[in-house]
């Protein structure tokens, strides 16, 4: 019944979609989506929530998966998904002020079902790279690159087959060295042993995509470490599902660190303990890790820091003569 779901998102069927999601989960299922959303119960209020307020201010929304990964973890089993949506942003979103043009947002939603239904969901859409589009991103700017994320290169994700045991050994692995205390450096964690030369990783707005090894640490990590050096989790938590080349992971929360050293994307180091929701899916290839896409809720991040980020967007959106939740006058009537 997902497949129903996504199906009629891309067909543009909206009241079809909404049946399909309905129908796909059980009544009281727990639904976690993205920040200023939250936690809500059952499927209606989540669609609520967010995809009618997507069709709302989309009205030609279509529904575009590249990758949908079907595995058990220990929690039970999960359908992975990973795409983006795409559609004419005509009216504001969640608050977000309308571009009048094509707009995309990139999303990874995990369903973890029983007995055929969905009981619990993490929904995580990337909003950052919304605002970024309509231009009233608050915080501060990317050291990666920002662009219109690809699917993978393989054109290979919708539905990879196999038990995905040798893939999910070598994300493991990698996990594993990533927890090395970064004092050890570079070496002590394997990176060459686990990520192709080619590397994409594709991580979320305002972070953006680093190219290779050297990128990877430039652009990602090492202001990762420098500012959260105690950071655990990943192996440990949440749920890791995989087939064929592809590996998949939801933690909600994932990892939990202390934000310290000179800070991390602009956020002072408060020594303020937080958690960090993150949704990965990981592409294997001969052994190594070639594609790696990554969003986590930054919103969230900020939110445990007391900032307000959609407040400060409508600060940036007033400052620059925009009316943050309005609608745009379009140059040309409709015809």
């Amino acid at each position: 019944m997902l497949d129903n779901f996504r199906e009629a998102l891309w067909r543009g069927e909206f009241d079809a979609a909404r049946g399909a999601f309905v129908a796909a989960h059980a009544a009281d299922a727990t639904m976690h989506l993205m920040t200023p959303l939250g936690t809500v119960g059952g499927p209606e209020a989540a669609w609520e929530a967010a995809w009618a307020p997507l069709v709302a201010a989309w009205p030609d929304l279509e529904r575009r998966d590249t990758i949908v990964l079907r595995g058990t973890a220990p929690s039970g089993d999960w359908v992975g998904c990973s795409g983006t949506y795409v559609g004419t942003w005509r009216h504001p979103f969640l608050g977000i002020p309308a571009t009048g043009h094509l707009a995309h947002l990139r999303f990874a939603e995990f369903f973890r079902l029983e007995d055929g239904r969905v009981v619990e969901a993490h929904v995580l859409w990337d909003l950052p790279e919304a605002m970024m589009q309509a231009g009233v991103w608050p915080m501060g700017p990317s050291l990666g690159r920002e662009w219109a994320v690809p699917a993978p290169a393989t054109q290979d994700g919708l539905g990879p087959h196999g038990d995905g045991a040798a893939a999910l050994a070598v994300v493991r692995s990698m996990l594993d060295g990533l927890q090395k205390h970064d004092s050890e450096g570079p070496d002590a964690m394997g990176l060459a042993d686990h990520w192709h030369p080619h590397l994409t990783w594709m991580g979320p707005s305002g972070i953006g995509t680093a190219r290779g090894i050297e990128g990877f640490r430039r652009w990602h990590q090492i202001p990762f470490l420098d500012a959260l050096p105690d950071r655990v989790g990943g192996n440990g938590r949440g749920a890791m599902f995989a087939a064929g080349d592809y590996v998949a992971y939801t933690g909600w929360p994932g990892m939990e660190m202390t934000v310290t050293g000179d800070g991390w994307l602009g956020i002072v180091p408060s020594g303020r303990r937080i958690t960090m929701r993150s949704l990965d899916f990981w592409r294997v290839e001969r052994g190594l890790i070639r594609e790696n896409w990554v969003l986590i809720d930054l919103i969230h991040v900020w939110d445990q820091l007391g900032v307000d980020v959609f407040a400060r967007m409508r600060q940036l959106a007033s400052a620059r003569g925009v009316v943050a939740g309005g609608s745009p006058v379009f140059p040309y009537s409709e015809r």
